[in-house]
């Protein structure tokens, strides 16, 4: 009987492992949207915040009562069903732009909306990446058209809604649409804005920003940024402007919340990245890119080992995983990456992944997220939320939209951006490996905080007070 046990046991724990690599492979997170209200033409506070959550800046966070408990019954976006909707992307990446104008035509089919996609630039030679995701879009219901012809033209005249994605998407308006057709489109446009760097405000991009309809940005600190640097470098005013914040979707939670799930997740990525179950795995999980932080990251790792070293301190073995890599076509800066830990003889505690949309395993298997990213830090910052999810605690760059996330001695740590940060980032490191009790209980408040303010059937009622906004400023010009 016991030998019978063990051999089930054995096919049920297969079976269990089959199954969430199988559903590793389809995983795309889903997230929808928080709104808040900032009303360009006003003189009071320009962030009017519309939620029943706390503010983005409170530090002394409590959970509230009156959250929206269940999201039971009709969907608030229900008056989207058959209205055309055209989205425009600057390109199809796994970048954080483009994945989340997908989640919002998902969201948008689901109530039956007619959505019409088109991506401005395309590599020119055939791109597995966009094959897959137009692939994705189509089995939902989305339609793929090219960016330019008179099919295009015509659809952008026929919407009800036209959804710009990014500053970059603002070049499409002048080279597909006539002159005399701008005037027709531009009211219906709502404007979906990510980024956070200088080089992004350029007349070419945004000079029909204060005619369409409205800005959507996807935190306080980018829209206060975006509507001072376009008043004092342009010139222009922006339009009336919507703060996004995102939220996890229900595929997401259910991964996170299931223990089983995790359990072998974790087993299977650990397996494979050559680490034992009692290993310390702290991860930063972006684009490898300059500015996303990796190199400081590396640099506060290797600092952290030296720290443990120096103070004798007896800990589990500490690893750093750095997911977002492109094995196909190595950067400059991943070149030097690895010539860090090569150089620092850390070969055996830094692991390399390829990017990748599937981030559930990852968040499974580690302990510490990292959110290092430099200069004005993240727009928002996705993965921090979804970290949170699954009761991860977050070291975080005390910049741009990870400061209206993390609850700094709650939730996580922040510490500040470029080389002045690496030292107390390193200090980080040491401080939540040491105390386990703490790296449980930042993960706990994380989750918490997530269930309070960062699910979709929190977001569904702001994300169509947006639209209905926009459609009826639309409908009056």
């Amino acid at each position: 009987m016991a030998k019978q046990h063990n051999n089930t046991h054995s096919w049920m724990t297969t079976m269990l492992k089959k199954r969430w690599a199988l559903m590793l492979l389809a995983f795309f997170s889903l997230s929808t949207v928080t709104i808040v209200f900032i009303r360009a033409n006003t003189n009071s506070d320009p962030c009017i915040n519309i939620t029943n959550s706390p503010t983005h800046n409170n530090n002394n966070y409590k959970p509230h009562e009156s959250v929206i408990r269940s999201s039971v019954g009709p969907s608030p976006l229900d008056f989207m069903k058959s209205k055309l909707v055209l989205m425009v992307s600057h390109e199809l990446s796994l970048s954080g732009g483009p994945l989340l104008l997908m989640e919002l035509a998902f969201l948008l089919r689901g109530v039956g909306s007619d959505v019409v996609w088109i991506t401005n630039q395309k590599p020119s030679e055939p791109d597995a990446v966009v094959y897959s995701l137009e692939s994705k879009m189509l089995d939902r219901g989305v339609q793929v058209l090219p960016a330019k012809g008179e099919k295009v033209i015509d659809t952008a005249l026929k919407a009800d809604l036209v959804i710009l994605n990014t500053a970059v998407a603002g070049k499409w308006l002048d080279a597909v649409l006539p002159k005399d057709k701008l005037p027709l489109v531009l009211p219906k446009v709502l404007w979906w804005i990510h980024e956070m760097r200088g080089h992004y405000f350029k007349v070419e991009y945004v000079k029909h920003l204060p005619f369409v309809a409205g800005a959507m940005i996807d935190s306080h600190t980018t829209a206060e940024y975006w509507k001072n640097r376009t008043k004092e470098r342009l010139g222009i005013k922006m339009p009336d402007t919507y703060v996004v914040h995102l939220g996890n979707s229900k595929e997401l939670m259910e991964v996170a919340e299931d223990s089983v799930a995790k359990r072998v997740l974790r087993e299977h990525v650990r397996e494979s990245l050559g680490v034992r179950n009692d290993d310390l795995l702290f991860a930063i999980i972006n684009s490898v890119s300059r500015g996303k932080g990796q190199d400081l990251f590396l640099r506060s790792f290797h600092e952290s080992l030296q720290r443990i070293q120096e103070k004798k301190l007896q800990l589990p073995s500490l690893h750093a995983v750095v997911v977002g890599s492109d094995f196909n076509k190595q950067t400059k800066f991943e070149t030097e990456l690895r010539q860090f830990v090569v150089d620092k003889k850390i070969q055996d505690r830094v692991h390399f992944v390829n990017k990748t949309l599937a981030v559930a395993p990852y968040l499974a298997s580690i302990d510490v997220l990292v959110q290092n990213s430099q200069a004005r830090g993240e727009c928002f910052g996705r993965i921090t939320i979804e970290a949170m999810a699954f009761r991860l605690p977050v070291l975080g760059t005390a910049a741009g939209g990870t400061m209206e996330i993390v609850v700094n001695g709650t939730t996580g740590l922040l510490h500040p951006v470029g080389k002045e940060g690496v030292t107390t980032l390193a200090n980080n490191i040491v401080k939540l490996a040491s105390h386990v009790e703490k790296r449980f209980t930042m993960g706990r408040k994380g989750y918490e905080r997530v269930k309070e303010m960062f699910l979709e059937h929190h977001m569904a009622h702001r994300i169509a007070l947006v639209l209905k906004d926009v459609l009826r400023k639309a409908s009056h010009d």
